[in-house]
Order: C-alpha cells, then structure tokens, then sequence
C-alpha cells in the first residue's frame, strides 16, 4: 500500500501525474489519497499530521509525503522506516516527528536522481520511483546511502498551534493527551471538552480528541473556523483547571 500526503491539492494535475508514474512503476499497488490539503509549503504543520496518521495504517505501509517548497533547491531526500512502517519525501522536516517518535527508526539519503528529472517535480519523478520500489518488496540500496538523523528536524514532542483545518470548519491543532478538565484558548476563546459533538449544543464550542489523537476544535453543526475566526499557525493555549 502506497499512501499519499501532500499540498498539492485537488484542482491541478499534480496528484494525477503521480498516480500515473506510481501505476507505471508499481503496477497493481493499492494507492490512497490520504490528504492533499496538507497548509500550502507548511512542513511543519505535515510532519504532525503525518506522525498522526501513521499508526492508523497497516505495518509495511509505504508513505509517500510531499510538502517540499525547497524543490530544486539543495534540500536533501529521504527515506526512512519507523513503527513498522515507510516514509520517502524531502529532508525539511516533514519525516522528522514520526521517525524521533519511533527507536526504532533508521533513515537514507536518497542519492540517485534519474535522467529525467523536473526542476520543479520531485514527488513524481524521484520520490514517487523510489516509493514504487520500496512497495514492490524491492529496498532500493543502490539508490539509497544510511545517515544518522535528517538534515532538519522539528521537535517531536506536541504543537501548541492549529495545524489543518477540515471543511467542516473544525481546526485540528499538534495537542495530545491532554487532561479532559483541560480548556483549550485560541484567538480570545475557550473551550471546553466533550466526547463528540452530540454532547453539546447546537452552535456551542468544545475540543475533542480526534480519531487520530490529535486536540481538535469544533462548535456542533457549524465551523469553529468561521465562528471563532481560526486559521492555520493560530497558537493554542492549555488553560488548567484550578
């Protein structure tokens, strides 16, 4: 299984031009478009997610991740294998949080570039190649040299910021494991926790632990985006109980 997360979207022929270049190289791989709206050049908002998302996959997962303004730049690639799973995309961060939350995780350097390479296109003429082989059950190790740690590394521990924002309006933040007495303040507001939305009033505010672990804001059949003005980046403070 090769799962897709990226800023690509879904208007443009990005995403197609992938798929196709994985079907060339992968034939017969189950390919999920997991999320295309990762915030637009934020790899710090995608190295989240993507460590949200990844125990919800299967073991041997191979996860192809771009979020990459820094294409055709100098930035590094890479692959790595953490929890079981794999992961190939740019060295700025984005595989960081999910492999210094596994000890297990080793990482690779890709170092092949083939002949025909986009300035402006890695996921589909690098990333994607490598990703193809690594779900074929064929470890690409003359494509690949091991490092210790990427080049750029986010703190792996929570992020105290809005991080995505669905279009229901509810605004996913880096929070986890927080204490349920907790109020979470963002932008002047407050809200409190219920366990999902029918435990509130309709047009009421409340945070809730979301189906991949993450503290998520949300006012019950509205957009806490819209009510509350929130937006991707906004900071997000724990107000403790007395």
């Amino acid at each position: 299984m090769i799962v897709l997360l990226t800023d690509f979207g879904t208007r443009d022929p990005y995403v197609g031009q992938l798929k196709a270049r994985l079907a060339e190289h992968a034939p017969g791989q189950l390919v999920v478009d997991l999320l295309h709206e990762v915030p637009v050049f934020n790899a710090h908002a995608g190295a989240h997610l993507l460590a949200a998302f990844a125990p919800v996959f299967p073991p041997g997962s191979v996860f192809l991740a771009v979020v990459d303004p820094g294409v055709g730049t100098p930035r590094g690639a890479l692959v790595a294998a953490a929890g079981g799973r794999w992961f190939v995309g740019p060295d700025n961060g984005l595989l960081s949080v999910v492999t210094a939350r596994h000890a297990d995780a080793r990482l690779w350097r890709i170092t092949w570039r083939p002949e025909a390479l986009s300035a402006t296109f890695h996921g589909r003429d690098l990333f994607a190649q490598v990703a193809a082989e690594i779900a074929r059950g064929e470890f690409p190790a003359d494509k690949l040299a091991a490092t210790e740690r990427p080049h750029v590394e986010f703190d792996a521990g929570d992020l105290a910021r809005v991080v995505y924002v669905d279009h229901y309006g509810n605004a996913w933040t880096g929070l986890r494991n927080i204490a349920r007495d907790a109020r979470v303040a963002v932008r002047g507001s407050s809200f409190r926790h219920a366990e999902s939305f029918g435990f509130v009033g309709r047009g009421e505010g409340f945070w809730f632990v979301n189906s991949v672990g993450l503290v998520e804001l949300a006012v019950n059949r509205g957009s806490a985006a819209g009510v509350y003005g929130l937006t991707v980046g906004d900071p997000v403070q724990l107000v403790r109980p007395n």
